[in-house]
């Protein structure tokens, strides 16, 4: 097998300054030009290679989770930013609360969604 120094995933959006703005400005991540798209690193390190793409269309899924230590404390900071959270149908495979959360009965972890300006999504999720 080839030797692998590190990984990092990307995905498409549909105008680079409203994602600058949303990563760099509102999550507060580091936001650098790279080969026409932006480079952007959350914390903790994890790199994330954002692209133009003129005919984006939105991840159904998430291709992104934001590791938090209190969830409760995030969504409330999150929701006071203005940015909403995803309301997904609940069902018994899935049983989501009324704001949208997940929780493992079990042990307390949970995860809830929102969606950056080009509509994709983004899972906040302690443990």
């Amino acid at each position: 097998m080839f030797e692998i120094a590190s990984s990092m995933s990307s995905f498409s959006v549909d105008d680079l300054e409203k994602a600058r703005e949303f990563y760099g400005g509102t999550l507060g991540f580091d936001v650098r030009d790279q080969m026409g798209g932006l480079h952007v690193t959350a914390p903790g390190g994890q790199r994330i290679f954002l692209y133009p793409k003129p005919d984006h269309q939105p991840a159904t899924f998430t291709v992104l989770n934001l590791i938090v230590p209190d969830l409760d404390a995030a969504l409330a900071e999150v929701e006071s930013m203005g940015l909403s959270l995803q309301k997904y149908p609940s069902t018994p495979e899935m049983p989501v609360d009324d704001r949208g959360v997940l929780r493992d009965p079990e042990t307390g972890h949970g995860i809830a969604w929102i969606a950056d300006p080009a509509g994709n999504v983004i899972g906040i999720t302690s443990g």
